[in-house]
């Protein structure tokens, strides 16, 4: 695939999914312009140095103003993919407005707001959006004590779906991955009796992003694709 001075907006390439994306993207020659939350997380990014790595401090992802500013940013944009989100796992007895609205703009919102601006800066042009969804946003009884988590990832893959179709006229492709638990020191951290084997691991999670978002996929579109591993 070959990404030779494509720009590629990732949200969330600071994280552990993010920085694979970002390192394949790389590669692969494209631009990755990258929004952190905070200064230094910005400054912690493992690949800060590499020319071809914008960094910004962009804030709350589920501020439309501050959406609008990060992409008013990259010249020529090919493809946005969106990795930002959260997750917080408690029975719906514990899940107060708080914690759902959090829940929602973390994950939701912020996609959404990314999806409008990306769709805006593509007129014309074509090109590709990538979501993350999970495993929960398709099988729904898999939600049972995350629920807020839950109906924000699915809420998520509706969007992914229907703006697929929106869009389709004007060679943009959608789609969205859904991972189960993907194999992270902070998920082996918090499940330490898991079988990590069965985990998928972040390089093959990134791969099919990079594909989804590559000028080398030309057909699919409105996909959510499970991406479990042996989970």
């Amino acid at each position: 695939m070959d990404y030779h001075q494509r720009h590629v907006i990732v949200t969330g390439g600071a994280g552990a999914l993010g920085t694979a994306v970002v390192g394949a993207l790389l590669g692969m020659g494209a631009i990755c312009h990258v929004p952190c939350h905070t200064q230094a997380e910005a400054q912690g990014f493992i690949h800060r140095d590499n020319p071809a790595v914008k960094l910004s401090v962009s804030g709350d992802l589920s501020d439309q103003a501050a959406v609008e500013r990060l992409f008013a940013g990259v010249p020529e944009l090919w493809a946005s993919v969106h990795l930002a989100g959260g997750f917080a796992a408690a029975p719906i007895g514990a899940t107060d407005k708080a914690l759902l609205m959090q829940q929602l703009n973390i994950n939701f919102v912020s996609t959404f707001l990314c999806c409008r601006a990306a769709v805006s800066a593509l007129a014309g042009r074509g090109g590709r959006i990538v979501n993350v969804a999970a495993r929960a946003a398709l099988e729904w009884r898999s939600g049972a004590g995350m629920t807020a988590y839950a109906a924000s990832k699915a809420a998520l893959a509706a969007l992914t779906v229907a703006l697929a179709e929106e869009v389709a006229r004007e060679e943009i492709l959608v789609n969205a991955v859904a991972p189960s638990i993907i194999d992270t020191p902070a998920n082996r951290r918090a499940m330490p009796k898991a079988d990590f084997d069965a985990w998928p691991k972040v390089d093959e999670v990134a791969a099919t992003i990079v594909f989804l978002a590559s000028p080398d996929h030309q057909v699919t579109r409105g996909a959510v694709v499970p991406v479990y591993g042996r989970a």
